[in-house]
């Protein structure tokens, strides 16, 4: 049964709290200013007359692990994420899977034959997975709520999952036929059993066409859960703060990230975008580069991060296995060890310990 602290929320436009999102006549805005984006057609001309992107290093070779689908499948006791690729990871924990940002398709676009296409294959596709509790959406561009991937897990066998949207994306489900939605505002928080899920602020926009920008709300996620399913020890004297998980979804650099932090005091894991950073003066207010997630990595407290939004799709000028360099580079010249914040592999599986 799912245990709700929401108010009626609907994608009308009355919203239970409309405070707590900064929802204007034109559309939801950001909590911080940031600066102005710069012209897209002149960033689009430099591309054709610079030939960028330049393909990686590697010439898109790309390792690509397939998952232990037996242990996915048979765990639901230990925590652990699973990166599939762009922004969509498989995170495990308090006996649930949570799928985020669901993207299994060949093309991030509205059209089959044009737009960013994956450039790197699928570590496993939905039909593999163990059976997903909860989907969570970050916002709705192309590259991160695809129409395709939503629409079969919908139909997933056991029932559909649980879909957690932000404000305004509701409406988008249910004319699919998709019925098992539940829109959020940032600072709402919602419980499916034992697994806690927050919404948070990002730095950020939505669009899916030319005239919907900002129409529907953006943000990040917060995952907490106490001991899982069979984990409970009856001899401890003083209560465990819960297993806590942060995925980002997709965002520029903010305030933003020191509230989250200051609001939860920690993450044992948090799930943060490092690419399609390039050139910055066009991306800057939309997307971090691996500098700046690593303060994102300090600002929430996080134990251990794992890089998402890298190595998948060619959305900015830097080369698709640029990113975890840089973040390498960031993480030593912020004097961290590089064990706190790991690019994985294509499928690869990360368990973790308190």
């Amino acid at each position: 049964m799912l245990a709700t602290s929401l108010g009626a929320c609907s994608s009308s436009g009355k919203y239970a709290d409309p405070s707590k999102s900064n929802r204007t006549d034109s559309g939801f805005r950001n909590n911080y200013a940031q600066p102005e984006r710069g012209s897209f057609w002149k960033w689009q001309w430099e591309r054709l007359t610079q030939g960028l992107p330049k393909p990686p290093e590697n010439n898109y070779q790309f390792p690509v692990l397939k998952p232990d689908l037996a242990w996915l499948k048979d765990n639901d006791r230990h925590p652990s994420v699973t990166w599939i690729g762009h922004a969509t990871a498989l995170v495990q924990l308090g006996g649930k899977n949570v799928l985020t940002d669901p993207m299994f398709s060949q093309r991030a676009s509205p059209f089959a034959f044009i737009g960013p296409s994956r450039k790197v294959p699928l570590p496993v596709q939905i039909s593999e997975l163990p059976h997903i509790d909860v989907v969570v959406i970050s916002h709705n561009h192309y590259d991160h709520l695809d129409r395709a991937s939503v629409e079969q897990l919908n139909l997933q066998p056991g029932g559909p999952p649980l879909f957690l949207v932000p404000l305004g994306l509701r409406d988008w489900f249910l004319a699919l036929g998709i019925t098992n939605v539940q829109e959020m505002d940032w600072w709402d928080k919602t419980s499916l059993d034992q697994l806690d899920i927050h919404f948070v602020p990002a730095t950020h926009w939505s669009a899916r066409g030319l005239l919907d920008r900002s129409e529907t709300l953006w943000g990040g996620w917060v995952l907490q859960a106490m001991d899982c399913p069979g984990k409970a020890d009856t001899t401890r004297q003083s209560p465990v703060a819960p297993f806590s998980v942060y995925f980002a979804g997709d965002t520029g650099y903010s305030q933003d990230f020191r509230d989250i932090g200051e609001r939860f005091g920690h993450f044992d894991l948090a799930l943060i975008p490092i690419g399609a950073y390039a050139p910055r003066w066009f991306m800057q207010n939309q997307h971090v580069d691996p500098a700046q997630a690593v303060l994102i990595h300090q600002d929430v407290h996080a134990r251990r991060s794992v890089a998402i939004h890298w190595g998948t799709f060619e959305l900015a000028d830097d080369a698709l296995d640029e990113a975890p360099r840089e973040l390498t580079k960031a993480m030593q010249a912020a004097g961290l060890p590089q064990e706190q914040f790991v690019a994985l592999k294509h499928g690869e599986t990360l368990k973790l310990d308190r």
